[in-house]
């Protein structure tokens, strides 16, 4: 079993930064993909950013540019840098990684984008 931990969610101002974390523990051998996705009230879970373990990376159009994604493959952990955050990018962000084929998912942080 593997286990995600995200952190960094809150409430932040329209135009301001924040910075997700994920660590993977478990029974980890090598972790392939590792990244975010994110669901708003009413809306299905979409890809926001991923990145595999080689490196190379795809983002969502609506946040590339103002989101990067990168991971420590020594902590086993993936960030999110989230930067001119809009209203529209609220929602639970989730991580999730895959393991020898398998997938796996976080419990989710809310990340809300208010005046």
């Amino acid at each position: 079993q593997v286990q995600l931990v995200e952190s960094g969610g809150g409430l932040v101002q329209p135009g301001g930064s924040l910075r997700l974390s994920c660590a993977a523990s478990g029974s980890i051998s090598s972790i392939d993909a590792m990244g975010w996705f994110r669901q708003a009230p009413g809306k299905q879970r979409e890809l926001v950013a991923i990145i595999r373990s080689i490196g190379d990376t795809k983002y969502a159009d609506s946040v590339r540019g103002r989101f990067t994604i990168s991971r420590d493959n020594a902590k086993n952990t993936v960030y999110l840098q989230m930067n001119s955050l809009e209203p529209e990018d609220t929602a639970v962000y989730f991580c999730y990684c895959t393991v020898s084929g398998f997938g796996y998912w976080g419990q989710g942080t809310q990340v809300t984008v208010s005046a």
